[in-house]
């Protein structure tokens, strides 16, 4: 049975903003073993839409941004919305019924599943299907924006916690 695991960059105060955290070298390479490691990733409308960046090439890139395009190009992604009506390559959009659709998902796979996206996540929550949440999180306060957590949760317990690169922090909880 695979595990529902959301994990994202966050500031100090709580924020997700995939425009102010540009990963380190070091982080980068975490993301992209991560990307190569996982049985695929569930996204909500607007984070695969940012995510669709990776799907074309850039000239710019760093031997890393090539490698996470790699990655991400291959893994199964999963895509939750209301008015997408396609999706891109190894994308499947999910059907309605989401609670149903993630319990095939988690039955039918093994290994880690990435959920992304903090209101998605919301919703997997309150249907007590994450089964991990993981908090990187950098030395940066943002002061506004889309929450980590987008609503009440039940108690969360810390079950690992160590250092990527020179200042980020991953924290490791499950609910409980």
């Amino acid at each position: 049975m695979a595990k529902l695991v959301f994990g994202m960059n966050v500031s100090l105060d709580g924020y997700v903003d995939h425009m102010r955290f540009q990963p380190n070298p070091t982080l980068f390479r975490h993301f992209i073993d991560e990307a190569e490691g996982q049985a695929g990733s569930i996204y909500g409308r607007k984070m695969y839409q940012i995510m669709r960046y990776w799907d074309e090439d850039h000239t710019d890139w760093e031997p890393e941004g090539e490698a996470f395009a790699a990655a991400w190009r291959k893994q199964t992604k999963w895509v939750v919305s209301g008015t997408l009506t396609s999706v891109g390559p190894n994308a499947t959009l999910l059907g309605d019924d989401l609670e149903t659709e993630i319990r095939r998902l988690k039955a039918e796979r093994d290994g880690e599943i990435e959920v992304a996206g903090p209101n998605l996540a919301r919703s997997l929550t309150d249907l007590g299907l994450i089964d991990e949440y993981r908090i990187y999180l950098h030395p940066v306060v943002l002061g506004h924006g889309a929450p980590y957590f987008a609503g009440p949760r039940t108690p969360l317990r810390l079950i690992s916690h160590d250092r990527i690169g020179e200042d980020v922090v991953r924290l490791a909880y499950v609910p409980g």
